[in-house]
């Protein structure tokens, strides 16, 4: 019986050591790591929602080609994200502040802009465009800016545009935080134009009605691409990709665009 006795306790030892060994093994498979995406923790996305057709907000719903688009691409892709909305020119400083994890925001792909965040391949072909008042018949291109007052969009490539030509053509430029308060700025006669993406400004005029006309050639050429972080979840950036793939062979990118910029 002793004997008996001291193999039992032998045997509910190893058991016990076995469950515990177990309990650790299921813990660490169910623990989330935000860098690769596996498990709940989910991406925080990065948006501004004063940019319509990409970005807005109706009845306190994030909606828009962007909003759309990204969320088909966790969909395809399996992983989970979250929004966080904030002002355009905040979106690369949170990022490199380490509370976002991708940036999707009508933003345009740029050399200064690779210095500190990886691009996903383009999703979108916009290109730069100078807009006046519907009332305006003595500006036809920004040649016949000089000595006058157009605004832009602090911390858009429409704003960089700007301050790099302002010497060239002669005008002063002011800088706002939200599209609305720079399209009120050239209907209320303050300033004469204001350069904004095409297809944004676009889409702002049909859907608003507003006493706004595009004037002119596209004054670039930008491409729209999402972000991460230069050096840094470069896994989720490689999903982003294949997502957006599968998003255009199937068709659903197609559909996606074609609800908010159907002719």
């Amino acid at each position: 019986m002793k004997r008996f006795g001291i193999y039992t306790m032998f045997v509910a030892i190893l058991l016990l050591v076995a469950a515990c060994g177990a309990d650790k093994g299921d813990s660490s498979s169910e623990g989330t790591d935000k860098s690769s995406g596996d498990g709940n923790k989910a991406y925080i996305v990065g948006i501004d929602t004063t940019y319509p057709p990409f970005e807005f907000e109706v009845d306190g719903e994030y909606t828009g080609i962007d909003i759309d688009l990204i969320t088909a691409i966790a969909k395809n892709q399996g992983i989970e994200i979250e929004f966080d909305a904030m002002d355009f020119g905040g979106i690369i400083p949170a990022m490199q502040a380490n509370q976002l994890d991708i940036a999707i925001a009508g933003m345009s792909i740029t050399d200064e802009r690779k210095e500190v965040v990886d691009f996903s391949d383009p999703y979108f072909d916009a290109g730069l465009t100078l807009v006046v008042d519907a009332k305006t018949t003595d500006i036809a291109s920004i040649e016949d800016l000089k000595g006058k007052t157009i605004v832009a969009k602090n911390g858009t490539t429409g704003a960089k545009f700007a301050q790099e030509h302002e010497a060239e053509y002669g005008y002063t430029l002011v800088l706002f935080d939200d599209s609305p308060a720079m399209f009120q700025e050239v209907s209320n006669g303050n300033a004469v134009a204001l350069i904004e993406d095409y297809p944004v400004i676009a889409y702002a005029i049909s859907q608003n009605n507003l006493e706004l006309q595009i004037i002119g050639d596209r004054l670039n050429g930008d491409q729209y691409g999402i972000a991460v972080l230069k050096g840094q979840n470069s896994d989720v950036l490689q999903k982003i990709n294949d997502g957006l793939k599968d998003l255009r062979d199937s068709g659903e990118y197609d559909k996606i665009l074609s609800k908010y910029l159907a002719e």
